[in-house]
């Protein structure tokens, strides 16, 4: 079967206390830590959605970013189909060892309901979904490195199968306040912008400490 070609519309990177959408730095900050980060990058962009507070760190990570991609082109009135393929290679660990220290202490046992629901690296994805109306398809993938040829593969089916009109695909990676997301979405409208470009250019021109 012979695929479409398929096109970059936007992308986006966050990480050392700066959002660079689409080439251009649209927020940044002295450095901080990432939960003073996330909260001025919120407020910067005026979201409305207190639930964003609740979070834990991978989902705000991956919620900011899908953020200002899909907002100017989601609609909240109405099912809007766009997949999501997500990667990183800490998982939720981040996560899982608060909610291990939540549980190690004998003299102060208290699981946390709040923290153990955020134990998948995958609710990052459910977040995103209930913030736009999604219910296409998604998938989140653990790799050691950005898979950039998997990953684009994987959406270029999904768009040439129809499975959905538009990806958002990238990579989510946060551990011990260590943070870096690179989100693009992809469909088969032409974009003349990125004709030139991949996902593999793209996330090779930002400057990535692995």
């Amino acid at each position: 079967m012979t695929q479409n070609k398929t096109y970059i519309q936007s992308y986006i990177t966050i990480q050392n206390n700066e959002i660079v959408l689409n080439g251009s730095s649209v927020f940044k900050i002295e450095p901080t830590n990432f939960a003073d980060f996330s909260k001025q990058a919120y407020r910067n962009f005026d979201i409305q959605y207190p639930k964003f507070f609740k979070m834990d760190t991978l989902s705000k990570l991956a919620f900011l970013g899908a953020e200002l991609l899909l907002s100017p082109i989601t609609s909240v009135e109405q099912e809007n189909n766009i997949a999501l393929v997500l990667a990183n290679k800490s998982s939720s660990l981040d996560t899982d060892v608060k909610y291990q220290e939540s549980i190690s202490d004998k003299e102060n046992y208290y699981p946390s309901p709040a923290v153990f629901v955020y134990t998948l690296p995958n609710i990052c994805l459910g977040e995103i979904s209930i913030r736009h109306q999604l219910k296409s398809e998604n998938s989140f993938f653990i790799f050691d490195v950005f898979n950039t040829e998997f990953m684009s593969n994987y959406s270029n089916i999904l768009l040439n199968s129809d499975k959905a009109d538009v990806v958002l695909c990238g990579w989510v990676e946060f551990f011990n306040d260590e943070y870096k997301a690179f989100l693009c979405t992809i469909s088969k409208e032409e974009n003349t912008k990125y004709t030139n470009e991949n996902i593999n250019t793209l996330y090779n021109k930002s400057s990535w400490k692995h």
